[in-house]
C-alpha cells in the first residue's frame, strides 16, 4: 500500500486539483495527490488566461513568484468573415493597477509553480500514477483508489475527482455518464515566438501589458466554436476550437481550421516572422449547466472540468476550476473539523456552497445558450457575421450614395438574408437564452 490512510486523495494535478489539495493541506489535512502525467503541466503546453480573483482567494501573495506572462489591459471581440473582421475593443489604462485582474500564462510553467506550492503545503504528490478504479466498502462508499503502481492501493476518507473533462475514473466507476460529443469542444493551440519588442509594437503595448483577441464567425465554417489570440511575454498563443459533434458531422479537421485562421488577413500580420515551437490539442467542456453530472456521493466529490465547470459564453474556465477545487477543499476540511464522515448526506454541503457561488449562478444564467447555438449555429457563425460585415462595408464606403439610401440597403440585406420574422425570432430566442 502507498500509505495506511489519508484524509483525502485528489486525482489530478491541474488547476482544480491543485486548488483543492492546497486548500486542504493548509487547513491541516493529510492529502495524497495522484497525477498520470510525467509532471504537473506536462499535458498543458499551451497559453491560457489566469483570473486573479480566484487564485488570490487560495494564495493571496501569488504575484510574488508565480510565472505570469502579461497582465491584460485590452480585450478585443471580433466577428469575422473570410476577408474582414468587425470588432469591439475595450482598453483601459486603469488595468495597469498594482494588483491586475487578469494575466496571460503558459500552463506548463504555471502548473509546475502551483504544484510546488501544493507540495510545500505538505501534500504528497505521485506523478506517472494512473488511478484504475475506486475502492469501495461493503456499503458502496468510496474509501480509496487502486493505481497502476506496484504498491497500488491508497485509502482515504474522501476522493476528489479532478481528472478533467475526459477523465475515465468517474465514468468507469459509474459516478458520471460518458461525455457526449455535443457537450465537449476540441481545441487546438500553437505557441508562436517573437521578440518582446515586436509584440509590444504590433499590439501597442509597453512593459508587461497584454492583449486578448477572441473571435467567432465564418472562421469555424458553420460549426459552433471560437478562436483566440493571447499575447505572452515573448510569444503569442493562437488557437481555435469547435464542438466535437460538429467535427464528426462535417469531417473537417481542427488543424485545418487553425491554419486558415492563422492565414486570415486580420491575423497573419500579427504572427508574421514568428516561429511556432509548440502545438497542443485538448478537450474543453462546453455543455454548461445542463451537462453538470452528479457532483458528490458517498466518499467522493467532483471538481473542475470533470464537473463541466466552464462558462463558454465568457470563455472562463480556470477561475471556475480553482473555485470549485477550493470550495470542495473547504467543505471536506469543515466536515473533518466537525468529525462528520464524508457521506453523500454530509457532502451536500459542497453542492450548497457551489449554489451560492458565482460558478453556479453564471452557469444557470446561460444554461440555455448551448441549445440555442446547436439549433441556430449556422446563422450565428455564418450568416450574421457576413451580414454585419456587409453592413459595415456599405456604411463606411464613400461612393456617392446618400446615407438614407445606405440605411435602406443595409436593412434590406438583413431582411433578404434572414427575413424579418427570422430576425425577430432569433433575437427573441437569444434574449430568452441569455437571461
Amino acid at each position: 500500500m502507498i500509505e495506511d490512510k489519508f484524509d483525502a486523495i485528489v486525482v489530478g494535478a491541474g488547476a482544480s486539483g491543485n486548488a483543492c489539495a492546497y486548500t486542504m493541506a493548509k487547513l491541516g489535512l493529510k492529502v495524497l495527490q495522484l497525477e498520470r502525467g510525467e509532471y504537473p503541466g506536462s499535458k498543458n503546453v499551451q497559453g491560457a488566461i489566469l483570473y486573479a480573483d480566484a487564485l488570490e482567494k487560495i494564495i493571496p501573495d501569488f504575484r510574488d513568484d508565480a510565472p505570469l506572462e502579461r497582465h491584460i489591459i485590452e480585450q478585443r471581440q471580433w466577428t469575422m468573415t473570410e476577408t474582414s473582421h468587425v470588432g469591439m475593443h475595450y482598453r483601459d489604462d486603469s488595468f495597469n493597477e498594482e494588483r491586475p485582474n487578469r494575466y496571460t500564462i503558459v500552463r506548463a510553467q504555471f502548473d509546475k509553480w502551483f504544484s510546488r506550492k501544493v507540495r510545500d503545503a505538505g501534500v504528497t504528490l505521485l506523478c506517472e500514477t494512473t488511478v484504475t478504479e475506486l475502492l469501495r466498502d461493503g456499503q458502496g462508499k468510496v474509501i480509496g483508489v487502486r493505481t497502476d503502481r506496484a504498491d497500488g492501493l491508497a485509502y482515504a476518507n474522501v476522493v476528489v475527482l479532478a481528472e478533467g473533462v475526459n477523465g475515465l475514473v468517474g465514468e468507469r466507476s459509474g459516478l458520471r455518464p460518458v461525455v457526449t460529443p455535443e457537450s465537449v469542444a476540441l481545441a487546438v493551440k500553437e505557441m508562436h515566438f517573437l521578440p518582446r519588442e515586436v509584440i509590444d509594437e504590433r499590439f501597442n503595448l509597453k512593459g508587461n501589458e497584454g492583449v486578448v483577441i477572441e473571435a467567432m464567425g465564418t472562421i469555424t465554417n458553420g460549426m459552433t466554436g471560437t478562436a483566440f489570440l493571447y499575447t505572452n511575454g515573448e510569444s503569442i498563443s493562437v488557437g481555435i476550437g469547435c464542438i466535437v459533434s460538429d467535427f464528426e458531422g462535417t469531417g473537417q479537421t481542427p488543424y485545418g481550421l487553425l491554419e486558415a485562421f492563422k492565414n486570415h488577413p486580420s491575423i497573419k500580420p500579427l504572427l508574421a516572422g514568428s516561429e511556432c515551437k509548440e502545438y497542443a490539442a485538448h478537450l474543453i467542456p462546453e455543455g454548461g449547466y445542463n451537462s453538470i453530472p452528479q457532483l458528490y456521493g458517498d466518499g467522493w466529490v467532483v471538481v473542475g472540468d470533470a464537473g463541466q465547470f466552464v462558462n463558454a459564453v465568457h470563455r472562463e474556465g480556470s477561475n471556475l476550476a480553482m473555485t470549485t477545487g477550493r470550495i470542495a477543499g473547504e467543505t471536506i476540511s469543515w466536515l473533518k473539523t466537525r468529525r462528520d464522515p464524508a457521506t453523500a448526506a454530509n457532502l451536500t454541503e459542497y453542492q450548497r456552497r457551489l449554489e451560492t457561488s458565482f460558478v453556479m449562478k453564471d452557469l444557470k444564467k446561460y444554461k440555455n445558450i448551448p441549445d440555442f447555438l446547436h439549433k441556430s449555429g449556422a446563422h450565428v457563425f455564418t450568416l450574421y457575421p457576413r451580414l454585419i460585415a456587409q453592413a459595415a462595408q456599405t456604411w463606411f464606403r464613400v461612393d456617392g450614395k446618400d446615407k438614407r439610401a445606405k440605411e435602406v440597403e443595409i436593412f434590406n440585406s438583413f431582411r433578404k438574408g434572414r427575413s424579418l420574422p427570422g430576425l425577430l425570432g432569433d433575437a427573441f430566442k437569444l434574449a430568452r437564452a441569455w437571461r
